[in-house]
């Protein structure tokens, strides 16, 4: 029996009625997202430091957005790349706090306001530039948004997020200052403190070394007299280090004296040397460079990079074991200059999860009977001077360190 047009009309009004309940539905939905966009806009310029900036950004936002997660990425110029500060959610990977990143890439990228499509085309993410009156100091990369859009925010959305953006790029550009005038001062008061004591120290050092080696070397002296004169020897030579590498660190900034030399005679040199000043240490070899590659690099400082790391990674096997070295040359980055990625892995019990993320911060030591915790600090400062980056990677077993150098200036 056909319907009748009464029938059919009432079917109609109920289909109106359901799409016009769904419609409201959405737009109480994306006010309430916008009215939580305005909030978190007004928070970011009271918020007292960094860590909660963060927590703002990559918990708070993507709860507000209904979006997989968040990642928190500083802008560092002198190394042109950036590091993640916060990250958080499925949807963005899982990078580490303290970690280098390549320049993020997604679908979508906020622009005064508007979202654009990129080229990339790659996943349902949004990129959000931090910019603030210096110009850019951060990135903020948000996962897909739940549920199918085509596009992950509607205009208001976007223009609410870019003035949360614009406000979170101020607050971070404050906190980054203020981190650095702190940074700044401790050092001068560092690099002071660290001046008077070489100053004070060298001179009875070396008479105390003087008399000791002396006292070693006198064959009429007891066997045990000689041994402790020895001993004696040792710590002053080790005072002596802590000395220069707190001035080292202190300093900073100091120029690069580079020389050119064949990859893979440095790469031999510098096993060789580990090998020659801690001999309780195995020191494998797995160099994948070509033959005529050649490196324009400070070699002094880069053998106090590996040794730094190399000490560490004796005292962290309890005085022997096996050092793994390797290398390969990385393919060109953004400057499309060359990369020589150096490896440098123990098999020891691995770095403490308490100060991983700490680990590469002046003083930071945990379980060592002695040093000054200068010893990565340093190490790193000597990386970045060459326009590197020095990273911690993911437990291996052991602990394992990747040096990334471009090969000349």
């Amino acid at each position: 029996m056909p319907a009748r047009p009464s029938d059919r009309r009432a079917r109609g009004e109920e289909s109106y009625d359901s799409d016009r309940s769904s419609e409201l539905s959405n737009e109480r939905r994306f006010s309430t997202h916008s009215a939580a966009l305005r909030r978190l806009a007004d928070r970011a310029l009271e918020v007292p430091d960094l860590e909660t900036l963060a927590r703002l950004l990559t918990r708070d936002l993507p709860q507000a957005l209904d979006v997989e997660g968040a990642t928190l990425l500083l802008w560092d110029r002198k190394l042109d790349s950036f590091e993640v500060l916060s990250a958080g959610g499925k949807g963005v990977g899982s990078p580490s706090p303290g970690q280098v990143v390549e320049a993020p890439a997604a679908r979508f990228l906020l622009a005064e306001g508007a979202l654009i499509e990129t080229s990339s085309g790659k996943g349902e993410g949004v990129l959000v530039p931090l910019l603030a009156r210096s110009g850019l100091v951060g990135m903020l990369v948000l996962g897909a948004r739940r549920g199918r859009r085509r596009r992950p925010l509607r205009a208001v959305e976007s223009r609410e997020l870019s003035s949360l953006a614009t406000r979170a790029a101020l607050a971070l550009e404050n906190h980054l200052y203020q981190r650095e005038v702190v940074a700044s001062e401790r050092m001068a008061a560092l690099g002071t403190m660290a001046g008077m004591l070489a100053h004070d120290f060298r001179g009875p050092m070396t008479v105390i070394r003087g008399y000791a080696e002396t006292m070693a070397d006198d064959p009429a002296a007891p066997p045990d007299f000689r041994e402790r004169a020895r001993l004696i020897t040792q710590m002053v030579d080790r005072l002596e280090r802590m000395t220069t590498e707190t001035l080292d660190f202190a300093r900073g900034g100091r120029r690069l004296a580079r020389r050119s030399l064949a990859v893979r005679t440095l790469l031999e040199e510098l096993a060789a040397g580990v090998q020659a000043e801690l001999p309780t240490l195995e020191v494998t070899r797995d160099f994948r460079v070509p033959a005529g590659a050649v490196a324009a690099l400070d070699v002094d400082k880069l053998r106090r990079v590996v040794g730094n790391i190399a000490v560490n990674a004796r005292d962290a096997m309890g005085g022997k074991g096996r050092l793994h070295l390797a290398a390969e040359l990385a393919s060109p980055a953004v400057d499309g200059v060359p990369r020589l990625v150096l490896t440098v892995a123990d098999e020891g019990p691995g770095v403490p999860p308490e100060i991983r993320d700490r680990l590469f911060e002046p003083f930071v030591t945990r379980g060592k009977k002695s040093g000054t915790g200068l010893g990565l600090a340093v190490a790193r400062r000597f990386v970045e001077d060459h326009g590197g980056t020095l990273e911690l990677l993911p437990e291996g077993p052991g602990a394992r360190f990747r040096i990334a150098m471009p090969l000349g200036a």
